[in-house]
């Protein structure tokens, strides 16, 4: 089990930039991280993600505003949100993916609030 503890999210006016992290309580060394996002009435979604090779995937809608990044020495991965709509307005939670002998384990945050609003 990995526990994951969210933070980072706010208030935010339009155009403006928030930058989330996510602290696992252990290595994230061999661990693909990720981001999703959950807004009222709608389904979670993929933000982005990022192997342990550091191979990083994104969503459609983020056309080039967000990066991701981990930092494995400190145990936290990173979203870097910029250009921000009040379109992106959600719950962002933190996923980290993993193996266990034959098993896929998935365990997620807490969820950090971002809101863009003037």
């Amino acid at each position: 089990q990995v526990q994951l503890v969210e933070s980072g999210g706010g208030l935010v006016q339009p155009g403006g930039s928030l930058r989330l992290s996510c602290v696992a309580s252990r290595s994230i060394l061999t661990i693909t991280m990720g981001w999703y996002r959950q807004a009222p009435g709608k389904q979670r979604e993929l933000v982005a993600s990022v192997t342990s090779g550091g191979s990083a995937n994104y969503g459609d809608f983020v056309k080039g505003r967000f990066t991701i990044s981990r930092d494995n020495a400190n145990n936290t991965v990173y979203l870097q949100m910029n250009a921000l709509e009040p379109e992106d307005t959600a719950v962002y939670f933190c996923k980290a993916v993993y193996v266990i002998g034959y098993k896929v384990v998935s365990n997620w945050g807490q969820g950090t609030q971002v809101t863009v609003s003037s």
